[in-house]
């Protein structure tokens, strides 16, 4: 009788805390989407005010292409369509059925907008879908701007559009090996090149039982699949107890399908880079100071990290847009401690460069990369920087803050395509909100970045 009346009350407390969770989402979408509508009349008359005063000049390229696109509801999808349009070619912008709303639909870089299914859940179709694409738009170039989970299926895609039209991107050997944190740090291992101690985890007891006395640094753990809520966990290890560590450990997701890198945790400095590599040559790169949840870029110039970067590409030979993150240690030593084989959002410190295009087309070698020019602002995305001004606890931290609205620029607004501004913050992101709201899923945070909702499970 005790054991029905403590199974009963426990499913009682389940219902009420799935109920109160519920509750929650609820209030959050619906704040959230009050806010929205509040500053709604502003953001219309800036971009009305744009759309009438500003104009966007296009070069006319000697030989123009038809440039295919994907990833349209990420900012970098946007930047490398204006890059593109800017040069003198036509975009074609693609996303997955589900972000069919994207505001960056509405660019004048964009001369057609097409929805894909979901990779994982039917490659085929997604290929099939990107061929058609290639063929009836005549498309010349695939630039995928890809998702973490994207990057290997655009991979497989390469074998099949590259009868057609130039894959601007990795092999999918390389997307395999470049998207393993493990394998990646082996690899540049065997290159000579700098980085941390590493250990791929299987099984939670490699961690219980692994002997932390005989280490140097502490370690963190992070998912090799990618997991967008915990990547941002930097719990280190070993935790004050090992009861601690153990519980911590087996709260996680770690199986042989699931694995997981044990790496050393190096304090210092942490950079993020993107580069557009072809042919194993870095056309195009850019550095700035990183975190985990990165949403500011501002160029800095490192020799040393641009070098790591040049050796490791070159001895690859890659074709495509690889990304890096980088820890400089107090002695001065550089690691690279994972690589992403698709576009950055530091990217967008190229909006003002002429020669974003000719970095990804030209067959004729640079002597060296382009960077982002000395003139450009740091980029930001404005409704990030409003949230942050809810943490702001002193009169520096708000000088600090405005030093850095004032002195950079929005990566979604552009005087002269003001259109996404208001369609990324005013439809896209309200209509995911109220899908959310139907299935009262409930979210983290937004990402006005990626141009997405920050959900448990989601993509």
């Amino acid at each position: 009788m005790t054991q029905s009346i403590s199974v009963a009350s426990v499913g009682h407390t389940t219902q009420s805390v799935t109920l109160g969770l519920r509750i929650s989402a609820l209030w959050k979408s619906l704040a959230t989407l009050a806010l929205l509508l509040l500053v709604l009349p502003i953001n219309a008359a800036i971009v009305l005010v744009s759309l009438l005063l500003g104009s966007q000049s296009q070069a006319i390229a000697t030989e123009p292409k038809n440039i295919l696109i994907s990833g349209g509801k990420m900012t970098k999808a946007l930047q490398l369509a204006r890059s593109f349009h800017a040069a003198g070619h036509r975009v074609v912008l693609v996303e997955t059925h589900k972000y069919w709303l994207t505001g960056h639909r509405f660019s004048k870089a964009v001369s057609r907008f097409y929805t894909l299914p979901t990779p994982q859940s039917d490659p085929e179709a997604y290929t099939q879908a990107l061929l058609d694409i290639v063929q009836k738009e005549s498309i010349d170039v695939y630039v995928p701007v890809c998702s973490p989970v994207a990057s290997y299926y655009d991979s497989l895609a390469k074998l099949v559009l590259s009868k057609y039209c130039e894959v601007f991107h990795c092999d999918a050997d390389v997307t395999q090996m470049l998207d393993d944190k493990y394998a990646f740090a082996e690899k540049a291992r065997s290159l000579g090149l700098s980085v941390p101690k590493s250990f791929r985890i299987t099984d939670p007891k490699q961690v219980i039982n692994f002997d932390f006395s005989q280490e140097k640094r502490q370690y963190i753990l992070k998912s090799i699949p990618y997991d967008s809520v915990r990547r941002l966990d930097l719990t280190k290890l070993p935790c004050e107890t090992p009861q601690a560590t153990a519980d911590f450990v087996n709260s996680l997701p770690i199986s042989p399908q699931k694995p997981w890198i044990m790496q050393e945790f190096i304090p210092g400095k942490e950079y993020c880079t993107h580069s557009t590599v072809r042919n194993g040559e870095l056309r195009m790169h850019c550095c700035c100071e990183s975190s985990a949840f990165q949403v500011n870029y501002e160029s800095v110039d490192h020799p040393q990290i641009l070098e790591w970067v040049r050796h490791f590409v070159k001895a690859l030979g890659i074709t495509g847009q690889v990304s890096f993150d980088f820890i400089e240690a107090e002695d001065g030593t550089i690691y690279a401690i994972e690589c992403n084989p698709r576009t950055h959002s530091a990217i967008t410190m190229f909006y003002n460069h002429p020669d974003v295009a000719n970095a990804y087309l030209s067959e004729i070698p640079q002597v060296e990369p382009i960077q982002p020019l000395i003139n450009s602002k740091p980029t930001y995305w404005t409704y990030h920087e409003i949230w942050r001004l809810t943490g702001i606890r002193s009169f520096s931290q708000l000088q600090t803050w405005l030093k850095n609205f004032f002195g950079g620029k929005d990566a979604i607004y552009s005087f002269s395509d003001p259109l996404p501004f208001l369609t990324v913050h005013h439809w896209q992101i309200p209509l995911l909100l109220l899908q959310n709201l139907q299935q009262l899923k409930g979210w983290i945070r937004i990402d006005f970045n990626i141009g997405k909702l920050v959900e448990f499970g989601g993509d």
